[in-house]
């Protein structure tokens, strides 16, 4: 009942938590499409949670989303705050249906919530976020960047996550963005952006972030990461989706596997091959890999270039032998993921994250019908498998 008035629930809900708690205004992004993008992500989360009340991966989870959020500077008052709130939107949408036994349902399940979110973040014995100085800003064409990041404090990391990236140039908006190695001897990481149309952030990394200014990184988070498995490995990479499958052809490199490596690079044009000429310096030098580069017909339309790597992908047969590592835009993932099931890939061995890339997100709110038909997947960064500590 309440998924049908989404859009109306969640007005209500911000109005009565800024009306009552004027201080936690400053906590949420100024603008107001980000803040009207909050709806999406409010109910979605709402949604997977109380479906999931009864799973016993749902504490856990909690547990390290609580340890996640203290980056946005929720303490432990916050908790009673937004859930009186939540509960007012509630019962306000669900008018006749709203009952003593409903609210008490209610007010337990957010019980929960809170508790295992709060138990998280007073657990964590990692910093909030990790500051990191910008040594480097290189730009590719007017839409990719890639920074070379110092962390002030060593950063714990495995090839193929990612970090949440926070700058003062746009305060209190995270997106997340991935690394394209693990950590040098001297620290640095490089952070790897696309710049999304009308994207605040990305457009401030790519564009106006100098050397010398701060970012904040979120905890690193995300499943990409190498199954050490004697099976040959297919690397499939579109857009800045090369940066955590080149964290993981660099750990690769410093363990050679016993099988080929077969990579796809994906990108919209020739000009977006931003690093080939590292790739083709590790074809040279590696026997086992091999590469393919994937870009539309000259004068065609980018789309031309996942037709092109469909062919591609069909022309190469013992997909149900091969560990295949996928990372790219959302709705690259799955048409791709899709393809290479039909192909008779195991879908076990396909593995990329779930998290939408930065700046996928939908550019309005979903209507209340597109949202009753169509509903989104939660867009949370998602905090759980992290590198574990020395």
């Amino acid at each position: 009942m309440v998924e049908r008035r989404a859009e109306h629930a969640v007005k209500y809900f911000y109005s009565h938590l800024f009306w009552h708690n004027p201080g936690l205004r400053e906590l949420f992004p100024a603008s107001a499409e980000d803040m009207e993008r909050q709806r999406d992500r409010l109910f979605a989360a709402l949604t997977h949670v109380v479906a999931h009340l009864e799973a016993e991966t749902l504490v856990p989870y909690l547990r390290d989303l609580g340890r996640d959020h203290r980056k946005f500077l929720v303490g432990p008052e916050h908790y009673a705050a937004v859930g009186t709130s939540l509960v007012a939107a509630l019962a306000q949408t669900s008018g006749d249906a709203w009952t003593p036994a409903v609210e008490k349902a209610w007010y337990e399940a957010y019980q929960l919530i809170a508790d295992a979110m709060t138990a998280g973040a007073a657990d964590s014995d990692e910093p909030p976020w990790w500051e990191a100085e910008v040594v480097r800003h290189l730009q590719y064409g007017e839409d990719i960047g890639v920074l070379t990041l110092a962390p002030r404090t060593p950063l714990t990391y495995r090839p193929g996550q990612y970090v949440s990236v926070s700058s003062a140039r746009v305060p209190t908006t995270w997106r997340t963005y991935s690394l394209g190695n693990a950590p040098r001897p001297d620290g640095t990481v490089d952070l790897h952006v696309s710049r999304i149309e009308g994207g605040r952030l990305s457009t401030a990394l790519v564009r106006d972030v100098l050397p010398g200014e701060v970012l904040r990184l979120g905890a690193p988070g995300g499943r990409l990461t190498l199954r050490r498995e004697d099976r040959p490995l297919t690397l499939i990479a579109a857009g800045t989706g090369w940066a955590p499958v080149r964290a993981l052809l660099e750990e690769l490199l410093q363990h050679p596997p016993g099988h080929d490596v077969r990579l796809f690079v994906v990108a919209r044009d020739s000009a977006h091959l931003y690093d080939r000429p590292l790739i083709d310096r590790h074809a040279a030098a590696c026997r086992w890999l091999g590469v393919t580069y994937i870009t539309p017909a000259p004068g065609q339309h980018r789309n031309q270039a996942t037709d092109r790597l469909a062919t591609a992908l069909g022309n190469r047969a013992l997909w149900r032998e091969q560990d295949v590592y996928l990372s790219g835009p959302a709705l690259f993932l799955e048409e791709t993921s899709h393809l290479l099931q039909e192909l008779g890939a195991r879908p076990d061995r396909l593995f990329h994250d779930a998290v939408p890339v930065a700046g996928s997100q939908r550019t309005r709110p979903l209507g209340f019908g597109e949202w009753f038909l169509h509903r989104p997947s939660p867009h949370w960064h998602d905090p759980s498998a992290r590198a574990p500590r020395d």
